[in-house]
């Protein structure tokens, strides 16, 4: 009996032994099998219990952060909102809104859309979405969107409060697809120039460009801007599709390559129906990925002239791997390669995200908003098609730089857009006064009214009663500035915004210079046009754009504002 109680120890330890070490040993291991064992052992051990899947859901965005800025991954939940913008279109009741003092405001409806014909308008304040009260600390942009948006045909019911009525109203929305265009400015900037704003490259944004350049066309349009700037990309594919109308044929457009990923050449087909259109292309710091590789190959390829600041700097192409419960992993596979051999994606390293995402703001304390002798091209030399120089390691340096003009930023100005308060002041007047907008149909009739209007004086009065306190001489430096901001944000909010961009556009130095280019035929890029743009920046240096010899907290904020 005693040998047989010594041998059934014998056994017993030996079980529980070999299960510790094994933990041990398992966690030790290598590769995807330690996570798997550190899961097992958690799940197992841990003194309370835990919802794996939970911890897996919460832990892949922080593994995914530690390889670049580019790859990421998005919960089943959030793939909808997160991939809405490129597909063109989703089901919803059309609306645009702004969220003030814990409520939703409908800011704007899409023509003919559900919102619109159940009887919703601009100005309503949302108090209820299907029966249940919709107010104060519930009330975020993403639980709107949620509650808002929903399978096409399904029916939601939405209580508003509208301006003068003390009494809520129920309206049935049947909800529908919504179309969301990657362009949604297109117009002659005069006799001959056309102007197209592009948002995004989006699955339906070549058809869109199609159908815009017919249309610009028609108008007589013998010139083209194409207006990149705050374009933050989106499908390379498309990209290739509308440069492709713009290059003569067998021209290279982009090539990627990765470690898993052979070298895969994109090259021009020929059959572009505007491949001698004299052609200029705007870029700034927020011009990104999609919007690059446009650039990059017009300006490699010699075939129109890049206007604006130095782009984002990703060059880094994403697959996307969608999961069985619904979540998408969009992941770094390659980079792409302008035609002339650059990469242009700016340097970083894995898992310093913050450290990438304030490389604008380093931008501005150098003073590279301001002065083309500010930039830093990392990297060796690339030759364009005709021996120009150019530049990869950080974005797309523009043929003509244009710096921001900030003469009349003042601190005033600053902590005022840093607050919000242009935004909230110009809404609140929209509001407060949509009967006497609504007798405007036209931005220039709606223009010539607000002039009238005392605008800058009221925001001051406004502002002093929200917080800002008033100062005279920095309210009359940056009197047209004030007043620019809101009346641009009285006309977006009044009218669409084609006439938003219509109106920013009539005096922009950027588009100004393009028009210049056009009139003196310097749009086709030249050997020795180099020198002569150096010679242009030498003689304007010190007109109208100062550098700050630093930023301070408040202006880096305003700067983070902005760029949002």
């Amino acid at each position: 009996m005693m040998a047989g109680c010594v041998i059934l120890g014998v056994i017993i330890g030996t079980f529980y032994a070999k299960r510790a070490v094994g933990n041990r040993l398992q966690i030790a291991g290598e590769g995807p099998s330690r996570i798997n064992s550190l899961l097992k052992v958690i799940n197992d051990q841990y003194v309370d219990e835990v919802d794996i899947n939970d911890l897996v859901e919460r832990s892949m965005p922080n593994i995914i952060a530690e390889l670049d800025p580019h790859s990421v991954y998005i919960s089943a939940k959030d793939v909808q909102s997160a991939t809405d913008d490129l597909r063109g279109s989703f089901s919803g009741v059309g609306i645009e809104f702004v969220i003030r003092k814990d409520t939703v405001r409908v800011q704007n409806v899409i023509s003919d859309g559900p919102a619109e014909q159940a009887g919703i308008i601009a100005g309503d304040k949302i108090v209820s979405i299907d029966g249940e009260p919709f107010v104060g600390e519930i009330v975020t942009n993403d639980e709107a969107v949620r509650r808002l948006k929903g399978p096409w045909g399904t029916v939601v019911k939405i209580g508003v409060l509208r301006y003068g009525s003390n009494k809520p109203k129920e309206y049935e929305v049947t909800r529908d697809d919504i179309v969301v265009n990657s362009i949604n400015t297109s117009y002659m900037l005069d006799n001959t120039t056309g102007y197209m704003r592009i948002k995004n490259f989006g699955e339906n944004t070549y058809q869109e460009m199609l159908r815009e350049l017919s249309i610009l066309s028609n108008k007589g349009m013998e010139n083209l801007v194409i207006d990149l700037r705050d374009n933050s990309g989106g499908y390379m594919d498309s990209a290739i599709q509308m440069v492709n109308e713009f290059l003569p044929g067998d021209r290279m457009i982009v090539y990627t390559e990765g470690r898993k990923s052979p070298r895969k050449d994109y090259t021009s087909t020929g059959s572009g129906h505007f491949k001698t259109l004299p052609l200029v292309v705007l870029i700034n710091e927020m011009s990104a990925s999609a919007a690059e590789i446009f650039a990059g190959a017009i300006q490699d390829n010699d075939r129109g002239t890049i206007i604006g600041r130095r782009s984002f700097g990703k060059g880094l192409v994403q697959q996307q791997i969608p999961f069985s419960d619904g979540s998408l992993l969009r992941l770094t596979i390659a980079r792409y390669y302008t035609p002339s051999g650059r990469c242009i994606q700016k340097p970083y390293k894995p898992g310093r995200g913050l450290e990438y995402e304030e490389d604008l703001i380093l931008r501005y304390q150098h003073g590279e908003f301001f002065s083309q002798d500010s930039i830093k091209n990392e990297g060796p030399a690339y030759k364009t098609s005709i021996g120009r120089e150019v530049y990869g390691g950080g974005g797309i340096t523009p043929d003509i730089f244009i710096g921001e003009d900030t003469t009349s930023v003042t601190s005033y100005y600053s902590e005022a857009a840093m607050k919000g308060l242009f935004f909230q002041y110009s809404y609140d007047y929209t509001d407060n006064n949509r009967n006497a907008l609504s007798k405007y149909k036209t931005s220039q009739d709606l223009i010539r009214y607000l002039k009238s209007q005392n605008l800058v004086e009221r925001f001051a009065q406004y502002g002093e009663a929200n917080g800002l306190k008033r100062r005279n001489l920095m309210i009359e430096q940056s009197h047209q500035l004030i007043e620019r901001f809101i009346i641009s944000r009285i006309i977006y909010n009044t009218l669409d915004e084609q006439a938003w961009m219509e109106y920013l556009n009539a005096d922009d130095p950027t588009i100004l210079k393009a028009l210049e280019i056009f009139k003196k035929k310097l749009w086709n890029p030249v050997k020795n046009a180099q020198e002569e743009q150096k010679k242009e920046i030498v003689a304007s240096r010190g007109k109208g754009h100062v550098s700050p010899p630093g930023i301070s907290r408040q202006d880096r904020n305003c700067l983070l504002v902005r760029l949002t």
